[in-house]
């Protein structure tokens, strides 16, 4: 899909970021005879120039450890074996060593007057980049890795029950989306992973954000969550606001799609299992977290909407399209916006499809190995859309990762971590049926009519949509058991409160006041800060549009093509090709024009999606 783990979501280029917290012990070995070694066990003077000094010894031994990292990384990704295993094992513990400490000792740096502007920025990142901060007194670190070692396992070794029977994670998932399931199945699954996955971790997370905030405050943060806030070239207390502010730009929509649905699962299970009014059950929505409505597109489908004239599949099948192929149409995507071809590495060294001779790691992700043109993307492909529309999205990534590789090594990841997701999700929006016959991919006679519209908007708003509360609620909730406000007696309740405020939804069943339900998503246990999928959510639209808006399209927006117009891919590349190096308002201005993250745009392109709503839902209780 969409990242590795090692680039934080970008690539081995912006190991800048994972790295970016770190203090490597070859580092301070080669430095410690120095005269200039300072009382407070810093490497180099606390002065304007032993900080600039330091960032830049930094930045040498990141880069340096980068590469034999990424390829590491690459090879325990496609061939997966004891020795990759261990190879991989061995670098990541390397990776901790190295970014505790280089946080620590920016934080000394950090209180230095004078700093040069692009100093301070870069000690800024070596802060809040790490994203577990562990105490610096003995025996802290490994008392706090041992608890995120054994949330995470606790969670990789979750189990839920179907009809009494054991059932994994990922076939629960999947399960979750069946159809075919009664309320009582699903009600059953929902309960009992979370019951069994969730409720097991609370004591332990508990201790986890003690810790957690210990070694936050050591770094000169008030709490984690305030750590989390400070990478978004504002104050933490502004960003929650700018957050706050781009949901209830986009919450009328989400209510109105959330009216709608509510009624369609009303007339389909009746008043007993799916009220007329009031919130949703979540395990209603085909999903574990109810975070995307899509499963269940087939129960909320206006009549008539699944027939659009032509299936992406087909047309991939009829050209008899191999995956090298697939990747080719996508290339030719960039290719027609003025970018440089891929390096032919690019078609040697990316692993496309699954080998038959070894385990691989299939999950889509974009790669560049060596921080300049070693580009790869790592996937498993099929014929059909699915992966077609996967392929516009990874490449996005590495066309991205190029663009910025030219700048310092602190700076090769996106503008802010929101960014780099919604590149790619912003080149996935750009296939409409305008596009695929401008590729030859359809013929004009068969795209589909302006009657079609509603059922394809809904189809995307019970994903896209669907999902915005869900990404701005699993922070904010984590922040309130940062900063102390709601206190590990109340974590449950917490959690079941704000999902009624954000999302409106309900549990199908009553919950303890002891369990922990927030432990049954990955991201919770996995120590992984979820707003930036808001973000990207949101600026995937606001990117499509500035892109449609130059190309100078007069259409409605969702079915917007600006395939072949140049303009439009140098005005992209100037907002690339800056990565982190400014704060992301430059970024975005240098690109869109706007120096706003906001969700106007995304209102814009369900436009006629939510005067169809408004339609449906006239005399409907909104809201719950």
């Amino acid at each position: 899909m969409k990242f590795t783990k090692l680039s934080l979501k970008a690539s081995a280029a912006a190991l800048a970021v994972s790295l970016a917290a770190t203090s490597v012990p070859a580092m301070a070995e080669a430095h410690q005879d120095s005269a200039e070694m300072q009382d407070a066990g810093t490497q180099f003077p606390l002065t304007p120039e032993g900080a600039a000094q330091f960032v830049a010894s930094v930045e040498d031994e990141m880069r340096a450890f980068s590469q034999p990292y990424a390829h590491v990384s690459w090879l325990n990704a496609t061939y997966i074996n004891h020795d990759s295993n261990a190879l991989a094992s061995q670098y990541g513990a390397q990776l901790t060593t190295m970014s505790v400490g280089f946080a620590n000792e920016a934080a000394k740096y950090a209180a230095v007057e004078g700093l040069d502007p692009e100093v301070e920025r870069k000690l800024g990142m070596l802060r809040y980049s790490i994203g577990l901060p562990a105490p610096a007194r003995d025996g802290a670190a490994e008392e706090l890795s041992d608890i995120a070692t054994r949330l995470r396992a606790a969670y990789g070794a979750g189990r839920g029950t179907l009809n009494g029977e054991e059932i994994g994670g990922s076939d629960i998932e999947a399960e979750m989306g069946n159809l075919d399931r009664s309320p009582e199945e699903l009600a059953e699954m929902w309960a009992s992973w979370h019951d069994n996955v969730g409720a097991p971790m609370r004591e332990d997370y508990a201790q986890y954000v003690s810790l957690a905030n210990e070694g936050a405050a050591e770094l000169g943060f008030n709490d984690l969550g305030t750590m989390w806030r400070s990478g978004y070239d504002m104050s933490p207390e502004e960003f929650a606001a700018e957050t706050e502010r781009m949901w209830q730009e986009v919450k009328p929509l989400y209510v109105a799609l959330h009216t709608y649905v509510r009624r369609k699962l009303n007339e389909h299970y009746g008043d007993d299992v799916q009220p007329a009014t009031g919130p949703i059950r979540a395990d209603l929505l085909g999903n574990m977290w109810a975070q995307e409505w899509g499963n269940i597109y087939p129960l909320v489908a206006p009549e008539g909407a699944g027939d659009i004239g032509y299936d992406l599949t087909d047309l991939i099948v009829e050209k008899d399209l191999d995956a090298v192929e697939m990747t080719r149409v996508g290339e030719q995507f960039f290719s027609s916006l003025g970018f440089e071809p891929l390096p032919q590495t690019f078609w040697e060294r990316s692993q496309f499809t699954k080998p038959a001779d070894r385990e691989v790691v299939c999950h889509a992700s974009a790669w560049n190995l060596d921080n300049v043109d070693d580009l790869r993307i790592k996937m498993c492909i099929k014929q059909n859309a699915d992966d077609f529309i996967t392929i516009h999205h990874e490449l996005g990534h590495n066309y991205y990762q190029r663009a910025y590789n030219e700048k310092d090594f602190l700076y090769l990841t996106g503008a802010n971590d929101g960014f780099h997701e919604a590149i790619g999700d912003m080149i996935a929006l750009s296939i409409t049926p305008e596009y695929l016959v401008q590729i030859d991919m359809l013929d004009a006679d068969q795209v589909p009519s302006a009657d079609k519209d509603i059922g394809l908007l809904l189809r995307q708003a019970m994903d896209k949509v669907a999902f915005l509360p869900f990404g701005l609620l699993i922070d904010r909730y984590r922040w309130s058991l940062f900063d102390g406000s709601v206190a590990p007696e109340d974590y449950n309740k917490a959690w079941t409160d704000i999902r009624l405020e954000y999302q409106g939804i309900t549990p199908p069943v009553e919950r303890p006041a002891d369990g922990f339900d927030p432990g049954a998503k990955y991201h919770v246990p996995g120590n992984v800060s979820y707003t930036r999928y808001f973000l990207a959510r949101l600026l995937q639209f606001q990117f499509f549009k500035a892109a449609c808006d130059q190309a100078g399209w007069e259409g409605p927006l969702h079915r917007c093509s600006f395939y072949g117009n140049e303009e439009v891919g140098q005005n992209l590349n100037a907002m690339l090709e800056l990565g982190a190096s400014v704060p992301w308002p430059d970024a975005l201005e240098a690109f869109t024009g706007e120096r706003q993250m906001n969700g106007t745009a995304m209102v814009e392109y369900f436009a006629p999606l939510m005067a169809w709503l408004e339609e449906q839902n006239e005399g409907q209780e909104e809201g719950w």
